[in-house]
């Protein structure tokens, strides 16, 4: 029985320009969309995934985006060719859509309750109480602890993994006949990933709900999607069912991007870094592991000395603003960080982990603790003398829109931070921004744009280059290569490892993907709730993980591979811990056990 189509996508042909000698950004994409079907699209950064989708909607700006052809037919309406009325009643209710850039698509003047409820009430008929309960059930149900909380909090005050969910909580709300999913895991970590890819499907089986899925993450595509689109500069290339396409892809393009997608123990045993095969590169020919990059000698002294770091937040309550309590954001965390080696700081969202890079760079005022960076004692500096400083350590942050200046061109941008410390002339600066988008993947002629011209993938290299410009001694890469796809993903890592190998350059490479991390680190740690649970070399942590909160961020990696059957992930069903503590709570100390060589666990929680 063939099912008729919820949405007909005919001919959509798509340009930023109204000049029709200039190619389109998308040109001629046609799929159907059943009832209940999961559709996956797939491609580089830039090859026209994501505006294809938020055309849609009508979401690109109406004065520079122009469909020069095409229907797309929803319920027998060409949602293409709706007025701003008609399309209004549509979006959220019947088709819902989670953005990429969480930060940039939630209001930072409204609270996250306000603006949950603003969408629950526009299209449902319930009245403000009733908005309230449902848009706290859906920040529970997206695994969000201390929900009510939330509520009243601002995004700035979320991580960015738990804005992502709150976006996913708002798409939800309405239970949309169609879902719309722009990398909607991109900045979460693997446990909260499983379940809300579980909660996407219990959608799909519920209310018969088809999802448009949008990602980089072939893993995620294998374990939810029933067929694929394959995308390639603005033309689809490649369709079919995922288990055909996933086991013989025809085109050469498709064939390269299966190479190159990372897979957990695919590198097993190897102790140190291992470069990604490019989507250009033979896979007869390429050597997956760099001799260049296996781990040398560790260096006597440390770059970087962590030593019992504490970073809390005061929590203030009522019209007098009374302190009730503290958010214990980091709690007594310590480690080394050597010259030329990567450490992997992984763990759920809201465990700390962007905290604790931030406060390496004087970002965050930790509470107590020692951070010493290269003989600076970065916890007592004052924003002048942490001045020379930042040439030796620079972030590079999760969501790049909201990182870089909307006013200024991606040149100038790249540029800045040399004219601040004044390094080089003129002349040397503009060269080395030149050399510097090379080094990324990106066109010299591109520094003219701004930033609302570069898709997701692009913005992310854009920040990559900033941070390399004064060439540093350590980065804080916090999320840097999640929001990219799995080609421009392999050239960024190399990148990293390449300049790890030629000027010894120390990586804190905070990240979710474990598939990756197992790629790029010398050594990991592993953060619950404020606290480092396990650290050890690579090779050890992954091979004999001994704490059960790793033991869970094996499991609950998805596996590029359709007929794979991942085994019962377990979803934890008691309430989220909460990270606020009365002010009276005394902490407790930390208690490591070693296991191997290098390799130690948290004792107390075991």
């Amino acid at each position: 029985m063939t099912l008729t189509p919820l949405l007909s996508v005919s001919n959509l042909t798509l340009a930023f320009t109204r000049d029709i000698s200039q190619p389109p950004t998308v040109k001629g994409l046609s799929f159907d969309l059943k009832p209940g079907e999961t559709l996956a699209i797939v491609g580089e950064s830039g090859s026209g995934k994501s505006v294809s989708m938020m055309s849609l909607l009508q979401l690109l700006p109406r004065h520079s985006s122009f469909i020069r052809a095409g229907e797309a037919l929803f319920n027998d309406q060409d949602l293409l060719r709706m007025n701003e009325e008609q399309i209004n009643k549509i979006r959220g209710a019947q088709i819902s859509m989670i953005f990429q850039e969480p930060m940039t698509s939630l209001n930072p003047v409204l609270s996250i309750g306000l603006q949950l409820t603003e969408v629950i009430v526009t299209h449902q008929k319930l009245s403000a109480s009733q908005a309230k309960d449902l848009a706290i059930a859906m920040l529970a149900r997206v695994r969000i602890n201390d929900p009510q909380r939330r509520f009243r909090q601002y995004p700035h005050e979320l991580s960015g993994g738990m804005r992502q969910r709150v976006m996913i909580a708002m798409a939800l709300a309405c239970r949309p006949q169609i879902l719309i999913a722009d990398e909607p895991t991109t900045a979460l970590d693997v446990t909260i990933q499983a379940e809300v890819l579980e909660l996407l499907r219990e959608l799909k089986r519920e209310f018969n709900t088809s999802i448009l899925l949008i990602t980089h993450d072939m893993g995620v595509v294998a374990e939810m999607a029933d067929r694929v689109i394959v995308m390639q500069q603005g033309r689809m290339i490649e369709q079919g069912d995922v288990g055909p396409l996933f086991a013989a892809p025809q085109h050469a393009y498709t064939q390269a991007l299966m190479r190159a997608v990372p897979r957990l123990g695919e590198t097993a045993g190897q102790e140190g870094p291992v470069r990604f095969r490019l989507l250009n590169e033979a896979e007869e020919t390429t050597p997956l592991i760099s001799g260049a990059l296996t781990p040398s000698a560790v260096p006597a002294q440390p770059l970087l000395e962590v030593r019992d770091l504490h970073v809390r937040y005061d929590v203030r309550e009522g019209v007098l603003r009374r302190l009730k309590g503290r958010v214990h954001a980091v709690e007594g965390i310590s480690f080394n960080l050597y010259p030329g080696e990567t450490l992997a700081l992984v763990g759920e969202s809201g465990c700390g982990k962007s905290t604790t890079g931030r406060s390496l760079i004087g970002l965050e005022t930790p509470s107590s603790g020692d951070i010493l960076l290269d003989g600076y004692e970065v916890h007592r500096l004052n924003r002048h003398a942490m001045r020379p400083v930042r040439k030796i350590v620079q972030m590079v942050f999760q969501d790049p829109f909201a990182s870089l200046n909307p006013r200024l061109d991606a040149g100038s941008q790249v540029r800045e931070p040399m004219d601040i410390h004044e390094v080089g002339n003129h002349e040397t600066r503009d060269r080395k921004v030149a050399e510097l988008f090379e080094r990324v993947g990106l066109s010299p002629e591109m520094r003219h744009r701004f930033p609302h011209e570069f898709s997701g993938g692009q913005r992310q290299r854009l920040c990559i280059a900033r941070a390399l410009s004064l060439e540093p001694k350590l980065i804080v890469a916090d999320e840097a290569v999640s929001a990219l796809d799995v080609s421009i993903q392999a050239q960024v890592v190399n990148l990293m490892l390449e300049l790890q190998a030629q000027l010894g350059i120390a990586w804190l490479f905070i990240s979710h993907d474990m598939a990756v991390v197992e790629r790029v680190a010398h050594r990991v740690a592993v953060m619950q709730m404020g606290r480092i649970v396990e650290i050890g070399p690579k090779a050890s942590v992954f091979s004999r993980p001994g704490h059960p909160y790793t033991q869970r961020l094996m499991a609950a990696v998805p596996v590029a591979d359709p007929t794979h059957q991942r085994q019962q992930f377990f979803r934890d069903t008691t309430e989220l811990k909460s990270p606020i503590r009365a002010l009276d709570y005394p902490g407790r100390p930390q208690q490591m056990k070693q296991i191997a060589p290098g390799h130690f666990i948290a004792v107390e929680d075991v």
